[in-house]
């Protein structure tokens, strides 16, 4: 790996006609007065790195669900998946990743499997660390079914600053592990809910890679894991 590549990174076409945006302000802020636009020059570097795109190492081993987001895992509980991706009314396990406005935002699969359901639903922006933004925020769930006939949810969830939503995805689509799915500008939150007797391998407070950290295996017979805080 380069020097170089440590510092620049790909970005996602998502995020040109913002950097653009963000590039022309500066300009003008410069004009008016010369340290408005070092200020606006700032804020275009970090517009640039919201929407990096970095190349990730998924593993690959049958079984493995891997984190959907870069961010910290903020909630773990039993919850019952969006209704109107018409999965069973059972609670199950969810794992929720808080992404700051510091995160890389490009959403990856958590598994590999079928699309069989897209849910998009309207909602309010509280912040996406909170409980109620799960089943109050704007929304856009996905169920991915297995080979084996388990399905996984990975829901979107837009948050209090975030106001786009973006799903590169369709219904029937085909999905790998890891595979770029989707994207939400500006600050959100990413929640998976697993399987029927499936335990998460993290912990709260633990910071996940997107396409990377392994949160849960499928075929692990292991009770949930305790972490310590230092």
């Amino acid at each position: 790996m380069k020097m170089t590549d440590t510092f620049i990174k790909p970005m996602h076409p998502e995020g040109r006609k913002f950097v653009a945006i963000f590039a022309a302000v500066s300009v003008i802020l410069a004009l008016i007065w010369e340290p408005l636009g070092w200020l606006g020059l700032g804020l275009t570097v970090w517009c640039y790195y919201f929407f990096r795109d970095p190349k990730r190492a998924t593993p690959t081993r049958d079984g493995l669900v891997i984190s959907p987001a870069d961010g910290i895992v903020s909630l773990i509980e039993k919850a019952v998946p969006p209704a109107e991706l018409g999965m069973s009314d059972a609670p199950l396990t969810r794992v929720s990743v808080f992404m700051s406005v510091f995160n890389c935002h490009v959403n990856r699969a958590p598994i590999g499997g079928t699309v069989k359901a897209i849910a998009y639903r309207p909602g309010k922006f509280f912040n996406a660390s909170m409980d109620k933004a799960s089943s109050d925020n704007e929304r856009n769930s996905l169920c991915i079914e297995m080979e084996d006939g388990r399905q996984i949810a990975v829901v979107q969830i837009a948050g209090l600053v975030a106001r786009r939503i973006v799903c590169f995805t369709s219904e029937g689509s085909a999905l790998k592990t890891g595979e770029r799915f989707g994207l939400i500008r500006f600050g959100s939150r990413l929640d998976v809910y697993l399987p029927d007797g499936v335990h998460p391998m993290v912990n709260l407070g633990q910071t996940m890679v997107a396409g990377e950290t392994v949160l849960a295996d499928l075929t692990s017979k292991e009770d949930a894991r305790v972490a310590r805080l230092d």
